[in-house]
């Protein structure tokens, strides 16, 4: 089995080609990576020592491609992963697009032409903006619940958001992209029979990520309250009660090792994530991270941001009925490892580039 894995030097590319090192023998593990977010290079020494062969390229440009060895499977782990991309200053509409879709369209090509698999990572970004903003909550002392007591929309209960949910639009420029990388995948895999597998993930989490406010969040408040940074709750009141779960980047290689071992449905699209179990506010979270580093109180800002939403909870039923996966690592082991690693790494955010 020749594997390639694009986006390798960043968090979850790096994690998952170190698991598949760790858990498989015999497979050859190529990737790629445009070595663009700082901290990166330091993955690509890491992922050397382990015998993955890593190439210095960038998916936009299609000449890039042709230099990568031909593979069985490729797991598209490359993208700009904020939801405010194209909104927030740090980058443009059209270098968001050109990242998001037009490198998937060029690895599509590369699929095609070498008949190789695709696991397209996903996101839970591609629902519906306004209808989840839409949901009926029930708001508790430290955290949002959904009302399940009320009348809601198809895809959804108090187990989370399904692969149901209403994909209308907004969902973003993030989103779209994504959305759209989906659809494209799944007409090229049909068209050129290679198999396509799309996993919408929900927040990934644990040590070594480069956090942000926007990416990351989980890493990124244990890091910055740890170090006394600035911290935001961003409106819905300035409480912090918006509500995210978390997996871990070990649980997504276990279901991809999964996939590739067989054929995809006819409806290839599955959520990976946390769920109900591993949910948690961001004031749950400031009072987790208060008992491990000491108290350090966020700032309230009643000023909305594009694109937030007050919760949003994968459901992976379909996902563990029909691949029988499920999160193994708990939230509070999840959190454990990334402070851990908070501690034994002082200065983590400015040397990611975090300003």
């Amino acid at each position: 089995m020749k594997l390639l894995i694009t986006g390798v030097c960043g968090f979850v590319g790096s994690r998952l080609a170190l698991a598949f090192s760790e858990r498989v023998e015999g497979w050859k593990l190529f990737g790629v990576d445009n070595l663009l977010r700082p901290g990166s290079e330091g993955n690509r020494a890491s992922l050397a020592r382990h015998g993955v062969t890593v190439f210095h390229g960038d998916l936009r440009m299609r000449s890039d491609l042709d230099m990568l060895p031909r593979c069985d499977w490729v797991i598209d782990a490359a993208a700009n992963p904020s939801v405010l991309a194209g909104v927030d200053g740090r980058s443009s509409t059209r270098q968001l697009s050109e990242h998001n879709l037009l490198g998937t369209l060029n690895l599509l090509e590369y699929c095609r032409t070498h008949k190789a698999g695709l696991i397209l990572l996903s996101t839970n970004r591609v629902y519906s903006i306004g209808e989840l903003a839409k949901l009926p909550m029930l708001e508790e002392s430290d955290r949002f619940q959904l009302d399940d007591s009320a009348s809601l929309p198809t895809g959804v209960s108090r187990d989370g958001i399904t692969e149901a949910f209403s994909t209308q639009q907004p969902i973003s420029l993030y989103g779209a992209t994504k959305l759209a990388s989906e659809i494209m995948a799944i007409e090229y895999g049909s068209a050129s029979e290679f198999p396509v597998w799309v996993n919408r993930c929900g927040v990934l989490a644990g040590a070594g990520q480069f956090g942000t406010a926007e990416q990351g969040i989980f890493s990124y408040w244990l890091h910055a309250h740890a170090e006394r940074r600035p911290l935001r709750y961003i409106g819905f009141g300035g409480r912090g009660n918006q509500v995210r779960d978390a997996f871990h980047p070990d649980d997504l290689a276990e279901l991809i090792l999964v996939q590739l071992q067989g054929d995809p449905p006819s409806n290839p699209i599955f959520h990976a994530g946390g769920g109900a179990k591993n949910a948690m506010s961001l004031a749950q979270l400031t009072q987790w991270c208060d008992e491990r580093f000491g108290a350090h109180a966020p700032d309230p800002s009643l000023q909305p941001r594009p694109f937030d939403i007050p919760w949003l909870v994968m459901d992976c039923a379909r996902t563990t009925q029909a691949l029988q996966w499920k999160p193994n690592r708990s939230l509070p082991d999840i959190l454990n490892e990334i402070a851990t690693h908070v501690e034994a790494n002082p200065g983590w955010l400015a040397r990611c580039g975090v300003a």
